[in-house]
């Protein structure tokens, strides 16, 4: 577990510097909620912050040398349990959950924190989410439940609620880019790039810049098919499926957020300067139909890891946004 790498993504250091903060002050809280898009290395602050609690040298920490960050490194601390989808899982099974909370109620091996990581939790179902709620209630001492969600997470209020939320948000894109272009191996790294991975700059450092002009170019072809009613679905999703499915949803999820915030946003008239709003009546049930909309992309994306019959789920992503963009 290499902890120390989140000390070399900049957007990190404000929430570290809070975290640290609250470390010294004697206030880490007991359940922490890290709400990011993918891309932001949301995983490596939930190391970097085991790493602050665990680390048994006085200072800033963490230090990397103590016995406990070596542990931490080798992946063998006996107070770390860390929880995600298993493979061809589509949920996180409440025996996972289980077993983290006993680990929680544990003595401390080394006598000092005890850490829960929860990556993925919306993944989690309502029996395991529901298991949670007496750990959130009654925390034992010195432990800390880290859980990385979605922003427009599906958890429920009974849990989000009883936690610390702490949002982390793209850098500026000059100062994105101008990291990509000290860390990118490419020469040069593509700004369509990490506009498709909407501004998180280790998304977009796994993206092929080749290709994404005709990937965005086909994309808004479909888009405008799709809103036609003009294209055969079964063929549209064995087309998608042949070239970059996962980049496709990341750029349907852009495309439909940015549609959201167009509609939500008034603009002004070159005519008259005065702002222009759809009427009631049509905008609430347009918005309404694009965030169903970005709802089944997000959860085919999330469920592409899984045995999931890809085919099947594209379709049905492609329906609902025949029907969402025909509104």
């Amino acid at each position: 577990m290499d902890f120390l790498s989140a000390d070399t993504l900049p957007w990190l250091q404000e929430p570290q510097q809070r975290m640290r903060a609250a470390f010294g002050a004697g206030r880490l809280p007991h359940s922490l909620l890290l709400l990011s898009v993918p891309g932001l290395g949301a995983e490596q602050l939930a190391l970097w912050l085991t790493a602050l609690a665990l680390c048994e040298s006085p200072g800033a920490g963490p230090c990397d040398t103590c016995a406990s960050c070596r542990l931490l490194r080798s992946d063998t601390h006996p107070d770390v349990h860390a929880v995600r989808l298993e493979e061809d899982a589509q949920q996180i099974k409440v025996d996972q959950v289980r077993e983290l909370i006993e680990s929680l109620t544990l003595k401390s091996y080394r006598g000092g924190y005890k850490v829960g990581i929860i990556e993925g939790a919306e993944a989690l179902n309502a029996n395991g989410a529901n298991a949670f709620l007496k750990t959130l209630e009654e925390p034992a001492a010195d432990t800390m439940l880290i859980m990385i969600a979605h922003p427009n997470h599906r958890l429920p209020a009974t849990i989000a609620s009883r936690c610390l939320r702490l949002r982390l948000w793209p850098p500026p894109a000059a100062a994105a880019m101008a990291w990509l272009e000290a860390h990118c191996a490419a020469a040069h790294p593509s700004a369509a790039a990490l506009a498709l991975a909407g501004g998180a700059p280790l998304l977009a450092m796994q993206m092929d810049a080749a290709g994404l002009s005709d990937l965005d170019t086909d994309m808004r072809r479909s888009m405008l098919e799709l809103a036609e009613g003009s294209v055969d679905i079964t063929l549209l999703s064995e087309r998608w499926l042949r070239s970059n499915p996962g980049m496709r949803i990341v750029w349907l999820e852009n495309w439909i957020t940015q549609r959201v915030e167009a509609a939500l946003v008034p603009k002004a008239s070159h005519q008259t300067a005065e702002p222009i709003r759809l009427p009631a009546a049509l905008l609430k049930p347009k918005i309404r139909a694009l965030f169903g909309l970005l709802d089944a992309a997000r959860e085919v994306r999330r469920l592409a890891s899984t045995g999931m019959n890809q085919q099947l789920a594209l379709e049905a992503l492609l329906i609902s946004g025949r029907t969402a963009l025909g509104t």
